[in-house]
């Protein structure tokens, strides 16, 4: 009977252990998505340098696969998210903002890192449109995501500034959820509905080349000056469970952005070929030499956004601080 208990005893105690070391253990695999365009240069080259990989090993977490997925916007992405289909997505401010309200308390997803900061066109190929106040019920403006994206958002400010706080979502209407190629191809054919764009590098210069179309909007006037564009971000729930991939994750992102500030020219190089770019090189590398355009893990302007999304309503909690928004990990960085 003695020996029979003790078994039953050893046998609890094993199980025990067993449960807590697999709840510690760490993911296998870490599924991270991006979207298009040059502003995903950092996490191209964690791609297809393999530097997660690398870094998470060197940091004692094995051999990690990474699974990379592209989306059209950020809304899809806080979708995929919150399933726990996806542990890092990226994007513009406005998404992260959304997300981070919607689950303070509860899941607490907060920004990792921003990853750049440059200007957002509404590029236009109506001769009659000179400023967003000349917008009818003919346009049609494309942009990642309707009402949510970055684009969709700094468009409600404008309207807000133009026509009075109570008309924000008075170009809504107007909005078409399209992922940037689609939205390019759209308004270079000239035949297609769509004849505004608010999108990003490269494919607001790749418009801006085609006589006829020119841009009646960009984010920095409305931000008063240079602000975050994308950014990554993940739950609070991924970051406790898994410390050294999220680490890990830093390290390549940092080292991403080190290499792409280091030699631009081979950065423009890599990204004709990753994303199978069409145009010359010289285009990408102009953009990555324009200095408005810097790649920096800093947040610039993003309580902008979060303040202009209370106001309106559209989130129900107000950020005292941009350090509200991200992990502690970048709280040393000289944010706003």
């Amino acid at each position: 009977m003695r020996t029979s208990k003790l078994m039953r005893v050893l046998t609890v105690v094993v199980l025990a252990f067993g449960s807590l070391g697999a709840a510690r253990a760490e993911v296998s695999e870490v599924r991270i998505a991006q979207q298009f365009g040059v502003g995903y240069l950092p996490l191209m080259y964690m791609e297809h340098n393999k530097l997660l990989e690398k870094h998470a090993k060197a940091a004692g977490a094995g051999d990690v696969s990474v699974s990379w997925a592209k989306f059209a916007g950020g809304n899809v992405m806080n979708e995929a998210l919150l399933s726990g289909s996806l542990h890092f997505a990226s994007g513009g401010v406005g998404p992260l903002v959304t997300l981070w309200a919607k689950t303070k308390g509860n899941l607490d997803v907060r920004g990792v890192a921003a990853m750049n900061s440059m200007p957002l066109y509404l590029n236009t190929r109506n001769p009659d449109v000179k400023t967003i106040r000349d917008f009818t019920d003919k346009d049609k403006i494309a942009l990642p995501a309707v009402k949510v994206s970055i684009q969709a958002v700094t468009l409600q400010m404008a309207a807000a500034k133009e026509f009075g706080d109570d008309n924000y979502g008075k170009l809504d209407k107007l909005t078409v959820s399209m992922k940037h190629p689609d939205g390019a191809t759209a308004l270079l054919s000239g035949a297609s509905e769509i004849t505004g764009h608010f999108t990003a590098p490269p494919f607001q210069y790749q418009e801006l080349e085609r006589p006829g179309i020119r841009t009646v909007l960009n984010s920095f006037d409305v931000l008063g000056g240079p602000a975050t564009f994308n950014v990554v971000w993940t739950t609070a729930k991924f970051r406790h469970e898994n410390q050294k991939i999220y680490a890990a994750f830093l390290k390549a992102f940092e080292e991403a952005m080190d290499t792409i500030n280091k030699d631009k020219n081979a950065a423009a190089d890599n990204y004709v070929v990753w994303a199978k770019y069409k145009g010359p090189k010289e285009e990408i590398l102009k953009i990555l030499n324009d200095p408005l355009v810097k790649f920096t893990t800093t947040p610039n302007n993003t309580t902008k956004y979060s303040d202009f999304l209370h106001k309106i309503g559209s989130i129900k909690v107000k950020a005292g601080s941009w350090k509200e928004m991200f992990f502690p990990e970048v709280h040393n960085l000289p944010g706003s």
